[in-house]
């Protein structure tokens, strides 16, 4: 017994003493930091150019308050509060939240503790002067971000300082560090933060800096972040918010042969350079309470319903399914009658298929989609999921995978969905009908939207839309680079771009019709339950060799012909000729200085 009770007393001494000496950084770090000072050294953050080799996010010198707790004697807080530019109480706030390690997880009074961030130069200097008089203070000299151009915000994101989540989930983090926050920012935070350095300098017994530990053969230089090429034009981008200025929705413009998104836009916005600064806080809040949402990216992660943007996609479904060929007509008088009626705008009928994508008949589409779900040996369940399959291939229903975060996955219904919905009673296509013309339960975001414009233009596939182009000394991820194709055959695809040049030559986009490019379109004026309608456009251009793919979203702005195509005919026309012809002059006017908010019932304080 007495052998058994020395042998468990060792035990927890060995167990203690190992505690202490492995396991228990702090004596270490007490022993450390009385002999030295291991100061960070940060990074650049890489730089991002457009895709014309435009600077568009660089780096400015930011200056951070740093102290080392266990180092701070007494010490003036009037001079501190005065030289920094902040009240007694906020002084102590901030130490409050310093030392909280809820806030702060691993604080410690032996390492370096970031205070205030964001110094200006001027404050800079103030504080320069007197640090000598506050005995375990110093600057940390890093970069923020600034802008050349104020637009782009949503695909630009910003920077913001990282959460006690980020540093639990990355240990990469310590307080006071910076992580990027929407946009590419976030996306791409990896390529861009670079790797920190670390200066280790020896201290004399009073704490004072006496130079570098072995003449510095311990540092460690910081690595820079990767720069970022851009796939946007970012002079194409500032002229569609522009030409978005006053109004609520969306512009998405694709290279179609790349997957290359050349203007990412959403409206409202704001300038990126809001969220840089110590007043960054002040003004995210009054961006987010803004009740127009200029935060929500309405190019990705709106989910709208897409009117008649949505019937080529029909078209393409029923050439595929043999239910029409390029002679099926179908009659319209005045819409589809059969039970039910769903209205449509005077043509002549019947009506084949190419003349229907230029007239934009809503009866054409609703037969169609009636026959191919009421085709003679088949379930119209079976045949939904296969309608189905066909919209998912073309990159509905699911979220594209474009490089940028919180992406909208739209919504395409299945069977189950309208089995629910019915309560289990029997449904037909009459029952679902408004679908086969973008309406009813179908929404689709404006990317998927012109990613279907992109599709079409190159006759049969897609390549995952992305705003990436390039990322210096590495390479950017191979689904960007990969073919999507729809089980459709190519020359359906060339039918359906056939119509849509008719509908810009002489039908519901002849306001696209430009004199030297050869641009094909398709209206939508989606129905709103909520208000005015909305005005939509998909296209692109030129009809061979497509450059430029397209979707405009205007809410609560009437038909597609009155917003949506002026837009996409201007931002069509200015990537491919660079300015607007002078016989146009007055539709860009008139776009520039229109206002929709105002007639839409939405409300901006």
């Amino acid at each position: 017994m007495i052998g058994g009770f020395i042998t468990l007393i060792v035990l927890i001494y060995v167990v203690r003493l190992f505690g202490l000496q492995i396991g228990d950084d702090k004596y270490k770090e007490s022993a450390d930091s009385n002999a030295f000072f291991r100061r960070v050294i940060y990074p650049t953050r890489g730089l991002v150019y457009d895709r014309n080799d435009r600077l568009v996010v660089f780096n400015k010198p930011a200056y951070d308050v740093m102290l080392i707790p266990k180092d701070v004697k007494d010490f003036d807080t009037t001079m501190l509060c005065s030289a920094l530019g902040i009240t007694r109480e906020q002084l102590d706030e901030r130490w409050k939240d310093m030392r909280d390690t809820r806030k702060n997880p691993g604080y410690s009074a032996y390492t370096p503790q970031k205070l205030i961030s964001h110094l200006s130069q001027e404050d800079y200097g103030k504080l320069q002067e007197k640090l000598y008089l506050l005995p375990g203070f110093f600057i940390q000299k890093r970069t923020v971000r600034e802008y050349t151009y104020p637009a782009g915000a949503n695909v630009l994101g910003n920077i913001r300082e990282v959460s006690a989540k980020d540093m639990e989930n990355d240990r990469y983090y310590r307080r006071g560090d910076y992580t990027g926050d929407l946009g590419i920012e976030k996306s791409y935070e990896k390529a861009l933060r670079g790797i920190k350095g670390m200066e280790i300098l020896m201290k004399d017994a009073y704490g004072r800096i006496k130079g570098k530990y072995e003449n510095g053969v311990h540092d460690v230089a910081p690595l820079s972040g990767h720069n970022l090429k851009l796939s946007l034009d970012m002079e194409l981008q500032a002229y569609g918010e522009r030409l978005m200025q006053g109004k609520i929705g969306a512009i998405v413009a694709i290279e179609p042969e790349t997957g290359e998104i050349l203007a990412l836009v959403t409206a409202p916005n704001y300038d990126p350079s809001l969220l840089v600064g110590r007043q960054r806080g002040r003004n995210y809040s009054q961006l987010v309470l803004d009740p127009l949402k200029p935060l929500y990216d309405r190019s990705i992660q709106a989910a709208y319903p897409p009117g008649s943007t949505f019937k080529p996609t029909q078209g393409l479904i029923f050439l595929q399914e043999g239910v029409v060929n390029l002679n099926t007509v179908y009659p319209c008088h005045r819409g589809y009658v059969n039970g039910l009626r769903v209205g449509c705008h005077a043509h002549g009928s019947p009506i084949p298929l190419l003349p229907a994508l230029q007239t934009s008949c809503n009866a054409y589409f609703c037969w169609g989609f009636k026959n191919m779900m009421d085709k003679p040996g088949t379930k119209t369940a079976d045949q939904f999921e296969k309608w189905k399959s066909y919209m998912v291939e073309m990159g509905y229903g699911y979220p594209l995978g474009i490089d940028l975060p919180h992406e909208s996955r739209g919504f395409i219904p299945n069977n189950e969905f309208y089995s629910r919905s019915f309560r289990g009673a029997n449904w037909t296509a009459n029952s679902v009908i408004s679908i086969s013309i973008g309406q009813g339960e179908v929404l689709a975001t404006p990317l998927q939207i012109a990613n279907l414009g992109a599709t079409i233009a190159n006759r049969g596939w897609y390549v995952t839309p992305h705003v990436v182009k390039e990322i210096s000394d590495s390479t950017i991820d191979s689904k960007y680079r990969e073919k999507h194709k729809p089980h459709i055959k190519k020359e359906y695809y060339e039918d359906i771009a056939q119509g849509m040049r008719m509908a810009v030559t002489g039908g519901t986009c002849r306001t696209a019709n430009l004199p030297d490019i050869e641009v094909c379109g398709k209206t939508g004026t989606a129905q709103n339950p909520h208000g005015k309608d909305h005005s939509v456009f998909m296209g692109f251009a030129p009809y061979h060799n497509p450059k430029i793919a397209i979707a405009v979203y205007v809410e609560n702005a009437g038909f597609g012909a009155t917003y949506g195509v002026p837009i996409g005919s201007l931002m069509i026309e200015k990537y491919l000729k660079g300015e607007i012809s002078s016989s146009r002059k007055h539709i860009e006017e008139r776009m520039l200085n229109s206002n929709t908010i105002m007639s839409s019932g939405v409300k901006k304080h």
